[in-house]
């Protein structure tokens, strides 16, 4: 049957509607259009008037109706350009060369950010690639651009790593600390990408880094030594505690391995009670701690020094907070344990980007939160073999966006 539905409604400009079908073997809804004869042919590169060379029909797959999935056959022209060449004329509501409308990949992309593409390309009845190729392409051309260049008014930044699948193809991440936001990431983990990032900032807002909050790796921190020699680098509080619960762990085992029947029956299964905060403990695991800490003095010992290490942070200036360390290295060193005197050994040679934190109060909290969030897209993906997409997913996280983005 002929019918009348004006362009507006379904968002098909240069179409008319001829036929809308339903198969029920199928359960496929067809629309059926012819070209909309009252635009002119153009050449789709320069816009210039051409002629028609031929008809061409397309079937497309659009937003699926009332669970029934939906394809639009339509007609596009063949168009002869003064240089006798033949292009396809452009289509407003699909790219070149795709078989799905815009709309659809705003649709699977909106449900990829949330979902694995494994489940979308099932409940789509769709293959995996077409979902994941989909996704990239509306982000593609969606997300806004990351170029340094463009940057200015950066004062602290923060640089990390993250990898694509567990221990492969590492990328580099660098965030605004002020703002939170991404601002650039790249395939990579040596001095010489961050480098790339720094040389590409224009003077003026290199000259305005204050400073770079970074764990203790040494790639990073030869970047920022050669680009920013004025930035002060700031070793995470996080980073240095996580060494020295990995120097507990280490002193643990061989408290354990020296033990007697009863204490290696204290020592097990107490690794998480020593490595958490106390304010995280239940009652029940307080009290098993406390009879463990009664009962061996070296471990003890490891957890008071713990405490007092996280006080650390709580000194305002940089010679305070130089003291401090300092007196507790010494402290550390008193013990005879090998793994305490290896971490104070570290902590002297990490002072300054250490005590930099009473000058700037910077962590890396927002680049760990953004590590858990690229952390979840691996696992939802399985790994990502596809690194500019992996790319392109690190980039969508920063990104807000509303649920108006499944109906645009």
């Amino acid at each position: 049957m002929h019918i009348n539905i004006p362009a507006q409604i379904l968002g098909l400009k240069g179409q008319c509607v001829n036929l809308i079908n339903h198969n029920p073997s199928t359960n496929i809804i067809t629309i059926s259009c012819r070209r909309d004869k009252r635009y002119k042919p153009k050449n789709p590169i320069d816009k210039k008037p051409g002629t028609v060379n031929r008809y061409v029909r397309r079937v497309i797959h659009d937003l699926p109706l009332l669970s029934l999935r939906v394809e639009i056959e339509i007609e596009l022209l063949q168009v002869l350009t003064k240089d006798n060449k033949r292009r396809i004329e452009s289509c407003e509501f699909v790219d070149k060369g795709c078989f799905y409308t815009k709309r659809f990949c705003r649709l699977i992309s909106g449900l990829c950010r949330y979902m694995t593409i494994s489940a979308v390309s099932k409940h789509f009845n769709l293959r995996w690639e077409t979902v994941k190729n989909m996704d990239k392409q509306h982000l593609q051309e969606t997300l806004p651009a990351l170029n340094p260049a463009e940057l200015f008014n950066l004062k602290y930044l923060g640089v990390d790593e993250v990898a694509r699948a567990k221990g492969h193809d590492y990328m580099t991440v660098v965030y605004n600390l002020e703002s939170g936001q991404l601002i650039w990431v790249h395939e990579g983990r040596t001095a010489e990408i961050f480098s790339m990032f720094l040389k590409q900032l224009q003077n003026p807002t290199k000259e305005g880094i204050l400073a770079v909050a970074m764990d203790m790796g040494p790639a990073y921190q030869k970047a920022v030594r050669d680009d920013l020699p004025n930035a002060d680098i700031i070793f995470d509080r996080f980073h240095v505690m996580q060494n020295y619960n990995k120097a507990i762990d280490n002193q643990r085992r061989i408290e354990f391995r020296k033990a007697d029947k009863f204490n290696k029956k204290l020592i097990t299964g107490t690794r998480y009670l020593l490595l958490r905060n106390s304010n995280n403990l239940t009652k029940e695991q307080r009290n098993r701690l406390n009879i463990l800490l009664v009962n061996n003095t070296n471990m003890s010992t490891l957890y008071i020094l713990k405490e007092q290490l996280q006080e650390l942070w709580s000194n305002k200036t940089y010679e305070a907070m130089e003291i401090e360390l300092e007196n507790w290295c010494q402290m550390a060193e008193m013990t005879g344990m090998i793994y305490m005197k290896k971490f104070a050994k570290s902590l002297r040679r990490y002072k300054t980007g250490i005590c930099n934190y009473a000058k700037y109060p910077l962590t890396t909290a927002r680049i760990e939160a953004g590590n858990v969030g690229i952390g979840l897209i691996r696992k939802r993906a399985r790994g990502i073999r596809d690194t500019e997409y992996f790319k392109l997913k690190i980039r969508q996280l920063s990104v807000t966006e509303s649920t108006s983005m499944f109906y645009k």
